[in-house]
């Protein structure tokens, strides 16, 4: 038995020759390898050939990394078991059909050989290895061809959002989301969507994919459709799709345009947020586009009627009106009177004061304010108001309530080289030439006398109704210390006193606080002819006092010399009297020549 078994018939030899061509597994199930390999059994080129043809045909090569189909043949509660049509059947875990919980016998599945062999001698296969590799082949095949595919959006995270493509988990930027903003990403997680694989990096394995291109290739469509009609002037739908703060961008259904601050209302905004929100539907008016019509400036006050239009005839120059201030400027302040009608109050206009310098030192914005019409022009729409009008002008009675002679107390409102600005009342304003500020002192700045803000007692000296000004003085609210000092201090009074300081030309002796006299340097010489000297006590005496220039000069010398002329007087009288019965012409004439030289001197 074993010996037919080892060496067959002729017929049964030629029967298996014939076996690949009529029933291939029984062959390969009845070929003797061992003979084969021994090369004691041997075969045809022609029979041989034919046998490798249906081996490459019916076998799986185990050392591809080839994704093969194969079968499912059995199952546990563990594990798969795969038929590929190799020497072997391989397993794979249930953990890798998660995915398909509904997997049974005879079904197909996509695998891959983990390990030829393992300690068992079982062929290992992976059925989520091979579902990578196809998935990536999907991938580049979407990416290169330009496809739609299908994505899980699984979660949220730094950017964007991790969307599961074909088993492998994708990049999807926020920015690619949509062509609109995105402000609620929560809303678009556990939703299938369609995408575009945009870029893949093959190196670190990183897929994008991005819906806004499916969007976006609709939108180009519908924006050439839609700027082909697209005229000055017409009224369309849009929807808010952003807003800053100098305006509002509007999607026209897939072209954007702008409604600038501006032309959003007749009335004054702080910001669009104001009188619109996001996703807000509106209809709006074309105003102008460039030649491509890729810049769409929009207008939504255009849609209603110009709030002058509806002006009432009742308002005139004189009316009063009140109103609310909506801008404030360095010039002025505008009032709007109603929405959209605004008037201008200058600065000027706002108080009788000369010295408001802004209209933030009247008004403030939101403040309700009276107002007088000082001019309109209804075809420029323009409007002129006035606040300061409601008031009486204090230029009206100024004779009665600021006569010449009459004091005041004032604040000092601003500087010049030559005086002070003393505002007495609103709008009442007179100067104080600085040579009026004091009787005593010498001032070359009015700074060195006051300070801004301080309050100061004045006298009325001028008053020009017609060119609204007015003088004042200072120092005439005290009595001129001068008068006091004129006896005392007369021509000829000898006073003691100390050189206070040597100055050019001479020396100053102050003798009070008021007068201050001047001592010429030949005026300083000493009988002994010396001169006296900064801080030394004299007597000196007044050879001039003038009040009107305030110039007071003393002299220590017209002391002694006074002194030595009244003795050379007395002596010559007694020479005189005691030679008089022996007086010869010539004595006379000596004498008289002596006197007129002490007269002199």
């Amino acid at each position: 038995m074993a010996e037919e078994t080892q060496n067959p018939a002729p017929e049964q030899q030629a029967a298996q020759a014939e076996a690949p061509q009529s029933n291939p597994a029984e062959f390969l199930e009845n070929f003797n390898w061992e003979l084969y390999e021994e090369g004691i059994d041997p075969i045809e080129d022609k029979q041989l050939a034919e046998f490798e043809t249906l081996v490459k045909e019916n076998f799986v090569d185990t050392a591809d990394d080839d994704v093969v189909e194969g079968l499912v043949v059995h199952m546990t509660d563990r594990d798969a078991i795969i038929d590929i049509n190799a020497k072997s059947e391989g397993v794979i875990s249930l953990n890798e059909f998660r995915y398909n919980p509904d997997l049974k016998v005879g079904d197909k599945v996509e695998v891959i050989v983990d390990t030829r062999e393992d300690r068992t001698g079982q062929l290992v296969l992976s059925h989520r290895k091979a579902r990578v590799i196809k998935a990536w082949d999907r991938v580049n095949n979407a990416h290169d061809n330009g496809e739609i595919v299908n994505g899980f959006v699984k979660c949220r995270t730094k950017g964007g959002m991790i969307v599961d493509v074909f088993g492998i988990e994708a990049f999807l930027p926020g920015s690619q989301i949509d062509v609109k903003p995105i402000r609620d990403y929560d809303q678009y997680v556990n939703k299938t969507m369609e995408f575009k694989v945009v870029k893949i990096n093959h190196e670190f394995k990183n897929i994008v994919v991005s819906h806004k291109a499916l969007i976006e290739a609709d939108i180009e469509e519908q924006k050439k459709e839609i700027i082909g009609q697209l005229e000055k002037g017409q009224v369309l739908e849009g929807v808010v799709k952003n807003i800053t703060s100098y305006g509002v961008f509007i999607d026209l259904g897939g072209v954007d345009g702008l409604i600038h601050i501006t032309d959003l209302s007749w009335s004054r905004i702080n910001h669009p947020s104001e009188i619109l929100e996001l996703d807000q539907k509106l209809n709006v008016v074309i105003l102008d586009f460039d030649d491509n019509k890729s810049r769409i400036q929009l207008g939504l006050k255009q849609l209603s009627g110009h709030p002058w239009d509806n002006l009432s005839e009742d308002i005139k120059e004189g009316s009063k009106l009140k109103g609310k201030v909506a801008v404030i400027a360095d010039y002025g302040a505008f009032v709007e009177i109603q929405d959209g009608v605004e008037g201008l109050v200058h600065v000027s206009e706002m108080s009788w004061s000369t010295h408001l310098r802004s209209a933030q030192d009247f008004v403030k914005v939101g403040d309700e304010v009276e107002t007088v019409v000082l001019s309109i022009d209804r075809e420029a729409r323009k409007m002129s108001l006035g606040i300061k009008q409601l008031s009486q002008d204090p230029w009206t009675d100024i004779t009665s309530k600021f006569p010449v002679g009459s004091k005041h107390t004032g604040i000092v409102r601003n500087f010049t080289n030559f005086g002070v600005f003393i505002e007495l009342d609103e709008g009442i304003d007179g100067l104080v030439y600085i040579s009026d500020l004091s009787w005593t002192k010498k001032i070359k700045h009015p700074s060195e006398f006051i300070n801004l803000g301080d309050q100061l007692e004045v006298v009325v000296l001028e008053l020009d109704v017609e060119g609204r000004k007015l003088s004042l003085g200072h120092k005439q609210t005290q009595e001129n210390p001068w008068d006091k000092y004129e006896s005392e201090f007369a021509e000829g009074t000898v006073h003691k006193a100390a050189l206070t300081e040597i100055v050019d030309k001479g020396a100053t002796i102050t003798f009070n606080d008021v007068i201050v006299a001047f001592v010429p340097s030949r005026h300083m010489e000493k009988e002994d002819g010396s001169k006296v000297v900064k801080g030394e006590e004299v007597d000196f005496k007044i050879i001039e006092f003038n009040k009107e220039f305030k110039r007071v000069v003393a002299s220590h010398t017209a002391i002694f010399r006074e002194n030595e002329a009244r003795n050379m007087k007395q002596a010559a009288k007694r020479v005189a009297a005691s030679n008089a019965e022996k007086t010869t012409l010539g004595d006379l004439d000596a004498l008289a020549n002596l006197k007129e030289q002490m007269d002199k001197e």
